[in-house]
């Protein structure tokens, strides 16, 4: 007896297979529509959701808010539900879309404050390429961050034969599968020749593929690396957000502030508009203007 799949399993194949989107990112999408599921159950006494009416889904917004749930929380279970309600159009299997006329709830703007250049030039001043593998280890893991802009995954799942050190070239394989190549710079090649030889003495290397990898030859995890990175600049920064996310957004903030074009800082992130690269602009701008103040002769 064969066994037809259900939506939620066939939007499962659609995420995976077509969009190829993470393991992570399908599990919580999955996660979103199987708590709504319950609460359409619980609630209105439907099994299925797929002929629910916008009101259900609203009732759903009022019991999560009235729970504690946060708007970001909210809106990131309605674009589960959005996603999964344009899948089942696009197969056909309802006619119009609940969420047509939904509105994402209001969240506040919080703007990532970068690291500064000094503060940068501080943590690297004086600090070559030495001493033992885990202390060269975690120097080059923060210049690779700074000098490439790379996301957290990028840098853990990096594969030694993404780094070609021939061209001075790193293949990074971003969201959705997508590869980009990214320039190193002379100093940073340096250090990777360093980081290598070291790596090299390191016996019983479980995670042989991987490039970056722990004293016991694992693959680094993502909880180790964010350590790493509040430990390093909580010696030069005061602010309360110190992370790899940030080090990204210092990294295009840097560039832009010296001149880099938007379009190129959006390829080297890997964004697939220009929109999610231009939330890194206002720092940009805020050098800007000081330089125009300091500049301006009707200023002084």
């Amino acid at each position: 007896m064969v066994l037809m799949k259900t939506n939620k399993d066939a939007f499962r194949d659609y995420l995976e297979l077509e969009k190829k989107y993470s393991a992570h990112t399908v599990n919580a999408y999955l996660s979103d529509i199987s708590f709504f599921e319950a609460f359409n159950k619980e609630c209105f006494g439907q099994e299925e959701i797929d002929g629910v009416n916008y009101g259900q889904i609203r009732s759903w917004i009022v019991s999560l808010v009235d729970e504690g749930v946060s708007n970001v929380s909210v809106n990131r279970k309605m674009a589960s539900l959005k996603a999964f309600y344009k899948f089942l159009l696009k197969t056909k299997q309802i006619e119009v879309s609940p969420m047509l006329k939904h509105k994402a709830l209001k969240t506040p703007k919080n703007v990532q404050i970068p690291f500064s250049e000094k503060e940068l030039g501080d943590l690297m001043q004086g600090n070559d390429f030495s001493g033992s593998f885990e202390e060269v280890r975690d120097r080059l893991i923060v210049d690779l961050f700074y000098t490439t802009g790379m996301r957290r995954a990028e840098l853990i799942h990096l594969m030694l034969y993404n780094v070609d050190l021939t061209s001075n070239m790193v293949k990074v394989l971003g969201k959705r599968n997508k590869e980009r190549i990214i320039p190193l710079l002379p100093i940073v090649v340096d250090g990777l020749r360093v980081y290598l030889n070291e790596r090299a003495c390191i016996e019983n290397v479980s995670d042989a593929d991987y490039f970056f990898i722990s004293k016991k030859g694992l693959k680094l995890s993502e909880s180790f690396v964010y350590r790493l990175i509040n430990s390093y600049f909580s010696r030069v920064s005061e602010k309360v957000k110190k992370s790899p996310h940030v080090l990204r957004h210092t990294f295009a903030t840097h560039l832009l502030n010296n001149g880099a074009d938007l379009n190129s800082v959006k390829e080297l992130l890997g964004h697939s508009s220009l929109a999610s690269t231009q939330v890194y602009t206002h720092n940009s701008l805020a050098e800007l203007k000081k330089t125009y103040n300091d500049a301006h002769p009707r200023n002084k």
